[in-house]
């Protein structure tokens, strides 16, 4: 076979510098029918493989061989002969041919009998309420105006095909949590199986065969819902096929062309309505005659219950800094003053964050998906604003502090006078246990009279929190008096003209005898 170098010369010769074919032959030592087929061709490159091999010595023996090869298949994977082994064995059958021959059959014996398994697969049936699959993906929408990369949860029952799919901003295990209460939500009720992939959110070890240490949350989760949690062999999409198909439907049908919501919230509501409008109108793939919705009908009092939802947090320990906050995914959130110096659990919720202490929350907020945003309660810093009321006007919790009509009218008012930024401290001071419709009330009372000083503004607070009047006492028919006495407080003049003496003798009783005889005593 000629090299590339050769035709390289050939092709050079004869093109640029003229040569004739008989020289050429000459000079490279090649005949003149491989310089003709190079030059009438116009390859640079001649190969040759051979389409059949040929294979003398162990033509006769094939048979045998493929009988050897597919008994040691068979066999448990620890039990099976090695090739040349099995060279062995056909050798003392009388096979008088080489080694190399024999490895070389049974290598391509092994790349058929495994391209052959991989193209098959089993059709699969489940009973109604048996399992369900779960499966993320990556799709692209507009969110308030912005591009953005979403995740969304899929999961289909896998008797009925009736699909869910919910979009998050994140793939993290408080995102799965949720996703399983919206779905068993919807469907009314989840399977007895869940089939997944190895999600890390979900597994933490994988073992030989279909052995998982799942994390502790996810196996509280699944005790919840009363559901056996399945992974998936790792590479093995087609085990769950149905969520597998669905990903790419969902995506050609909801995400194409790209939805534009200015929430979430609005994402998901109209991703419910097209998951139910799909149902109704394509039928069962294999009950031909019904909907996926009369299927999904049918299978629903089949159900395991839905019990409820599951607390489903992702908890982690932080530390509050002196300004009263905590870092969480790349974000800081603001809690209780009194929490500063110690430790705190951040409990993450899909959609709020949680701060507790001591059994207590000391602070709660809607999540933040961005980076380096700053969230803040004003009530939070109350307590240090009483120590510090300069801090109301320059305070960042407090810039952008949106306060009732009534209370931000008594603020502009306040900031005008001396002294005014702790009045109002004081005012904003009993939001904390008055609450914020009772001191607007009270502001708008205020206002009204043509005042706007602390004072007055918690006096009438003082004044709306006395109890009220108890309620008069009906007296019953048995109790009333046949004479009721006379209210008239003159007859106690006559005490005044009585003998002292007589007054002061405990035997005489003459007023007193007086008194009772009107009834009084």
């Amino acid at each position: 076979m000629l090299v590339v170098e050769t035709i390289a010369k050939i092709r050079r010769w004869h093109f640029q510098d003229g040569k004739p074919i008989k020289e050429i032959c000459r000079e490279l030592g090649v005949s003149r029918k491989t310089v003709r087929k190079v030059i009438r061709s116009g390859a640079t490159e001649f190969s040759y493989e051979r389409t059949v091999q040929p294979q003398p010595k162990i033509g006769p023996w094939r048979d045998e061989l493929d009988r050897l090869l597919v008994e040691n298949a068979r066999r448990p994977k620890r039990e099976r002969l090695t090739r040349i082994r099995i060279f062995e064995e056909l050798r003392a059958l009388g096979y008088e041919g080489g080694y190399d021959a024999v490895r070389r059959y049974a290598a391509s014996w092994s790349q058929s009998e495994a391209e052959a398994s991989a193209a098959a697969y089993v059709p699969l049936s489940f009973d109604p309420g048996e399992a369900f699959q779960f499966d993320w993906s990556h799709e692209v929408a507009i969110i308030d105006g912005v591009t953005t990369t979403i995740k969304v949860a899929h999961v289909r029952l896998c008797h009925s095909r009736m699909v869910f799919v919910r979009a998050y901003p994140r793939e993290t295990r408080e995102m799965v949590f949720d996703a399983h209460d919206k779905a068993f939500a919807f469907f009314g009720g989840t399977c007895t199986r869940g089939i997944y992939d190895n999600m890390k959110t979900a597994v933490d070890t994988i073992f030989v065969g279909k052995n998982r240490a799942y994390n502790r949350r996810f196996q509280q989760m699944s005790g919840h819902y009363l559901f056996e949690p399945v992974a998936c062999t790792p590479a093995s999409g087609w085990e769950k096929g149905q969520v597998e198909n669905q990903v790419g439907v969902i995506r050609r049908r909801f995400f194409v062309p790209r939805p534009k919501f200015r929430s979430y919230a609005e994402l998901n509501a109209w991703l419910q309505d097209r998951c139910i409008a799909w149902a109704k109108a394509n039928p069962h793939t294999e009950i031909r005659d019904k909907t996926t919705w009369e299927v999904f009908e049918a299978e629903r009092p089949r159900l395991v219950p839905y019990v409820g939802p599951f607390d489903g947090f992702h908890a982690v320990p932080a530390s509050v800094s002196k300004t009263c906050l905590v870092r969480f995914d790349r974000n800081r959130y603001s809690v209780d003053a009194r929490a500063v110096g110690r430790p705190v659990e951040i409990r993450a919720y899909a959609d709020r964050v949680e701060f507790w202490q001591d059994g207590q929350v000391v602070g709660r907020h809607a999540r933040a998906f961005g980076r380096d945003h700053a969230v803040y309660d004003p009530l939070h810093y109350l307590p240090v604003l009483a120590r510090k009321p300069g801090a109301l006007r320059n305070g960042a919790p407090f810039k952008d502090w949106d306060l009732p009509p009534a209370m931000r009218r008594v603020r502009r008012k306040l900031e005008r006078i001396p002294g005014g930024d702790r009045q109002m401290v004081e005012i904003l001071a009993a939001l904390l246990s008055d609450g914020t419709d009772a001191v607007e009330a009270a502001c708008t009372e205020a206002l009204g009279e043509g005042v706007h000083s602390a004072d007055v503004i918690l006096n009438i607070l003082a004044r709306r929190r006395e109890p009220k009047p108890p309620a008069p006492i009906a007296t019953p028919e048995a109790l009333k008096l046949a004479h009721e006495p006379v209210a008239d407080c003159a007859r106690y003049d006559t005490l005044r003209s009585t003998d002292h003496a007589k007054i002061a003798d405990p035997r005489h009783d003459g007023p007193t005898q007086a008194l009772r005889h009107e009834g009084c005593l």
